[in-house]
C-alpha cells in the first residue's frame, strides 16, 4: 500500500478538499483507496458523506486503543473507496498519546498490518502535533496543497523544515511527491506571482495541474459528496482529475497498473 500524507501546517489551503477529491478520482480509475481522516474536525468524513451514526469506530480507536484497521474503516458510497473516519474524540488523542510508547508510530504500525488497499491518503490537521507526526512517520511521501497567496509561502518554508526534521529523526524515507497549487484565481495578479515564485524555487516538484477557485468545490461538502460526483463537469472536478492523472505518473514503481 502506497501511503500519501496530505499536509500543510497552514489551515484553509484545501487539504481536505484535495484529500476527498483525489481519493475519489483514484478510486474511479480502479484503485482500491483508503482515505484516513486524522483531523479532529472530521471534515473529510463529513465531506465524503458519513453521518455521525456511521462513525462507531474511528481513527481515535486505531491510534489510542490500537484496534485493527479492518475494525475501524467504513465503506463509502463510492466504489473502491473506504474511509477511516474521525470524531471529536480525536482531539484528546494528542494528550493521551504523549505518555505512551512508540507514540509517533501508531499509524505506521496499523497500516503495515494491512494489505487491503493499493493506496492510502492521510488528511492531516493544520498543525504539527502528534497526529501530524503519526501521518508523516507512516507516509511514503507527502502531497502539499498550497494556496496561491503570500502567507502560504511562509507556511511552505516551515513545512519543508518540518519534513527535514522528520526525515532526520523518524522517517528517513519520507519524500515530497509534489506541491498542488489551490484556490488559483487568474483574475488576481498575486496568484500568478505566487505561482511563478513557487515554480522558480521548486521547479518540477510543483504539479502542472492547478486547482481553481470554484463555487462547486465549496458547495459539494454540504451535500456530503466529493465535487467529482456533485458536479463532475465543473472546473474544480476537471482540475482534480488532471491532478490525479499526474499523481499516478509520480507514484513509486510499486504503483498499480491502472
Amino acid at each position: 500500500m502506497i501511503r500519501v500524507a496530505i499536509a500543510n501546517q497552514k489551515g484553509g489551503v484545501g487539504k481536505t478538499t484535495t484529500a476527498i477529491n483525489i481519493a475519489t478520482a483514484m478510486a474511479a480509475t480502479g484503485w482500491k483507496v483508503l482515505l484516513i481522516d486524522l483531523d479532529p474536525q472530521g471534515n473529510a468524513s463529513t465531506g465524503i458523506g458519513l453521518s455521525a451514526d456511521e462513525r462507531e469506530r474511528s481513527s481515535y480507536d486505531l491510534l489510542v486503543d490500537q484496534l485493527p484497521l479492518s475494525e475501524c474503516v467504513v465503506q463509502t458510497r463510492i466504489p473502491g473507496l473506504d474511509v477511516l473516519p474521525a470524531t471529536v474524540d480525536l482531539s484528546g488523542a494528542e494528550v493521551e498519546l504523549v505518555a505512551v510508547e512508540n507514540r509517533t508510530e501508531r499509524l505506521r504500525n496499523a497500516l503495515a498490518a494491512s494489505s487491503d488497499y493499493d493506496i492510502a491518503f492521510i488528511d492531516c490537521p493544520p498543525s504539527l502535533g502528534l497526529l501530524t507526526l503519526n501521518a508523516l512517520c507512516a507516509a511514503d511521501t507527502l502531497l502539499v496543497p498550497l494556496q496561491c497567496e503570500f502567507f502560504a509561502l511562509e507556511g511552505l518554508s516551515q513545512l519543508l523544515q518540518t519534513v527535514e526534521r522528520v526525515q532526520q529523526r523518524f522517517n528517513p524515507d519520507l519524500g515530497i511527491i509534489g506541491i498542488a497549487l489551490t484556490m488559483f484565481d487568474r483574475r488576481n495578479r498575486l496568484t500568478d506571482q505566487v505561482s511563478d515564485d513557487v515554480r522558480s524555487c521548486l521547479g518540477a516538484l510543483v504539479f502542472d495541474a492547478v486547482i481553481p477557485r470554484n463555487v462547486r468545490l465549496s458547495e459539494a461538502p454540504s451535500h456530503g459528496l466529493p465535487a467529482l460526483i456533485y458536479d463532475h463537469n465543473c472546473s474544480g472536478s476537471r482540475a482534480y482529475m488532471a491532478l490525479a492523472r499526474e499523481l499516478i505518473t509520480r507514484l513509486p514503481e510499486k504503483r498499480k497498473a491502472a
